[in-house]
């Protein structure tokens, strides 16, 4: 697969930022946050992590940053926590979930289906032609 390595590191990337983001929302639901307002905070807060993981490691992208780059990041990382926000509720409130099980299979779901592709394909192009 020609984008092995890459999807590796941006997996292990977001492993990263999940583990800060679990830990965030873990604290907040503990101080009795609301689980989707927890889990889009959350998932915000480890999104810096991954941008520069991303960035420099996954996609080896060696251009300055930009603003460009920085708001394309930001509304895929929004697009992200929204889709965690929701999907959350759903395994939570309605499939009964524990809260950090729900979150590392809402999270592998929206890397797969959403965060990583838009991450290839809007923010970092330049670094995904790269082998």
């Amino acid at each position: 697969m020609k984008n092995a390595r890459q999807l590796f590191a941006a997996a292990v990337g977001g492993a990263l930022g999940t583990g800060l983001d679990l830990g965030v929302l873990v604290l907040l639901v503990g101080h009795h946050a609301p689980i989707p307002l927890a889990t889009f905070i959350a998932t915000l807060a480890g999104a810096a992590t991954n941008f520069t993981l991303n960035k420099y490691v996954a996609f080896h992208d060696r251009s300055p940053l930009t603003l460009g780059q920085v708001v394309r990041f930001d509304v895929v990382a929004i697009v992200a926590a929204s889709l965690m926000a929701a999907a959350m509720k759903v395994a939570t409130a309605t499939l009964g979930l524990p809260v950090v099980v729900a979150k590392l299979a809402c999270a592998a779901v929206v890397f797969a289906v959403w965060t990583y592709p838009a991450q290839r394909r809007l923010v970092f192009p330049r670094g995904a032609e790269v082998v």
